[in-house]
């Protein structure tokens, strides 16, 4: 009996997550439709976005969102942003993460998402990952966005990780390429508690706080395209390291 009402909670928890994603998309649409149509006001649309529809969700969903900085973010300075990727609420926390605008660069099917699909399309940076075009045109992309001063995010993974077992998986060489090429810092995140709060798993969830922590930056400013292995697996070296120390969960955030 008690799986059964834990697998009905469940359910409706699952919906409830579509709910809050939709409503602030519905309800501010006219704002949305003029603040997207135009990257000049693509900044306009990130303030929406991080302090409406991601506030929106998380505290509907009773997440706590709690962020520790270890390096601080500049203001007006462009950042490639990396984290692991085990949550639908990813997207959310990362933008509670940073006031820097940025733009995810993020998988092509999100764009058949109802609603949310016709904003994500309009704003991302979209790939095909099985497309070696579709990878050129996102590496174009992504640095003509760099040079209109924005920052960029990418979960390097290239995706969630299949495998439940697999705590973090191989990451991808186009963000440090482009961090590199940009000499911009690369910012490590680690998201502790996603996986457990929302996971991709239809039958699963619960409230909850949900961690964040920034790592300290990796530097690229004179480096060349010879040290993007190094550095992918400095990144990654740091990430795993934070998701398998067993940290409190009662620890503060800043």
């Amino acid at each position: 009996m008690t799986k059964i009402f834990t697998r009905f909670f469940q359910l409706l928890y699952r919906l409830w997550f579509y709910i809050l994603v939709t409503i602030p998309i519905v309800i501010f649409f006219p704002v949305l439709l003029i603040v997207s149509s135009s990257e000049r006001l693509y900044p306009q649309f990130f303030w929406i976005a991080r302090n409406i529809w991601a506030n929106f969700i998380l505290y509907g969903m009773f997440f706590i969102p709690s962020v520790k900085k270890e390096q601080k973010l500049e203001k007006g300075k462009s950042y490639m942003l990396i984290a692991n990727h085990t949550s639908m609420a990813d997207i959310m926390l990362m933008l509670k993460v940073s006031k820097n605008p940025f733009v995810f660069v993020g998988k092509r099917e999100l764009a058949k998402i109802p609603i949310f699909g016709f904003f994500y399309k309009r704003v991302c940076i979209l790939v095909d990952r099985s497309s070696a075009s579709s990878r050129t045109a996102v590496y174009k992309s992504a640095q003509r966005r760099l040079k209109q001063g924005l920052s960029v995010c990418i979960f390097p993974e290239g995706g969630v990780p299949d495998d439940t077992a697999v705590v973090l998986d191989e990451f991808k060489d186009g963000a440090f390429r482009l961090a590199i090429e940009h000499e911009i810092p690369i910012v490590p995140i680690v998201f502790l508690d996603n996986k457990k709060r929302f996971s991709y798993e239809f039958f699963s969830g619960s409230p909850g706080k949900m961690r964040a922590r920034i790592l300290p930056f990796i530097e690229t400013k004179g480096l060349g395209s010879s040290h993007g292995t190094e550095i992918k697996k400095q990144a990654r070296t740091l990430i795993f390291n934070k998701l398998t120390k067993k940290i409190p969960s009662g620890e503060k955030g800043i």
